[in-house]
């Protein structure tokens, strides 16, 4: 009788603990989301780069609009413990499939020049 008294409070000790997330001493790994962009990827970028040597220094966008073709969107996010920033990167490309304009959170100061 002990024996299942010890396992059914054990038991219940286990399900009321596993909801627990907001405790302070519970961990909660970061997330990330999305293409990771580092300061060297952005100064490998140049105005009047093509598509193709956009993918090969930026990787595949997270978002490609079927409607705005011109347009690349890459987006980053990172939620360590359910909060957390987002950054944003869009190229902008002529109708020759040439890059003509950065726009984001980190555009490099120098870009275009």
């Amino acid at each position: 009788m002990y024996r299942y008294a010890c396992i059914l409070l054990l038991s219940a000790s286990a399900v009321s603990f596993a909801g627990c997330t907001s405790l302070p001493f519970a961990y909660q790994p970061e997330v990330q989301q999305g293409n990771i962009i580092t300061e060297e990827m952005l100064d490998d970028l140049r105005p009047g780069m093509s598509r193709r040597e956009a993918r090969q220094v930026l990787g595949s966008p997270a978002i490609e609009d079927m409607f705005r073709t011109n347009r690349w969107d890459y987006v980053h996010s990172s939620s360590p413990g359910g909060g957390g920033a987002t950054e944003r990167l869009t190229l902008i490309f002529d109708d020759n499939d040439q890059l003509i304009e950065l726009r984001g959170d980190r555009v490099p100061e120098n870009w275009g020049s």
